[in-house]
């Protein structure tokens, strides 16, 4: 059975793969659930429920679900990695590889940069917004 793509129902996960490799990892790396994943994975290794709960800290709750997905497509792009022990209940442990940590690290920068021009960038909008206001009023 074919995966299909999110942002493209009518192609497939593998033929969006085969397009555009690049842009296809970049989304993974820098989606909702992705960059916050990445970047609470930099400070230490979690558990589900503990990583599930620091990235509702955010201020949105991510379902089990979406987390799940997450964790999934970034251990099958190789940056993160998930330790299962063989313990009752089980335990499964939750790590950035080598790869992750060098994305991470680039997500937390943008991140950082965001936070820092957040205020410039409320200023473009509101600029933006009342000229195009003032357009739409002459016209």
């Amino acid at each position: 059975m074919a995966v299909r793509n999110r942002s493209n129902p009518g192609v497939t996960a593998s033929d969006a793969e085969r397009m555009c490799p690049h842009r296809l990892v970049l989304e993974h790396v820098t989606s909702r659930w992705g960059v916050l994943v990445l970047v609470e994975l930099l400070e230490r290794p979690y558990r589900f429920s503990e990583l599930r709960r620091a990235v509702g800290r955010y201020g949105r709750d991510v379902s089990e679900k979406m987390l799940t997905q997450t964790l999934q497509t970034l251990e099958r792009d190789g940056m993160v990695h998930r330790d299962a022990h063989p313990v009752i209940p089980p335990r499964v442990d939750y790590s950035l590889t080598d790869l992750g940590r060098e994305a991470a690290e680039q997500v937390r920068a943008l991140t950082r940069w965001t936070q820092d021009r957040l205020g410039h960038v409320e200023e473009a909008r509101r600029a933006y917004d009342e000229a195009r206001d003032l357009r739409s009023r002459a016209s």
